[in-house]
């Protein structure tokens, strides 16, 4: 009966052990790849300031900006689609 008590108690060890090494290097992990992000952030913000400062921010075609424009367009080109295919619904409404 002792016996199973130590193994028990060795086990119940062994998960805890597991358990918080397995903890330590998931923190380990998520704090590297934090780190890694904010490097290639900062990477981008260099490149994109020396674009500022030649001029050539116009051109680029990732600008968020230049996105949300493209955005806008295409959603003011589906109001319009939806527009005219309620004005037809509505005709053939009223012709029957």
């Amino acid at each position: 009966m002792a016996q199973q008590r130590d193994t028990a108690s060795g086990t119940l060890i062994t998960l805890v052990s597991g358990a918080l090494l397995g903890a330590a290097g998931l923190a380990w992990w998520l704090l590297s790849e934090a780190d890694r992000r904010q490097r290639v952030q900062r990477q981008r913000n260099m490149l994109y300031a020396s674009r500022l400062q030649d001029g050539s921010e116009a051109s680029d075609p990732s600008r968020p900006r230049n996105n949300q424009d493209q955005l806008e367009q295409r959603v003011e080109q589906l109001n319009s689609a939806i527009a005219d295919v309620r004005r037809q619904l509505e005709d053939l409404g009223a012709r029957n």
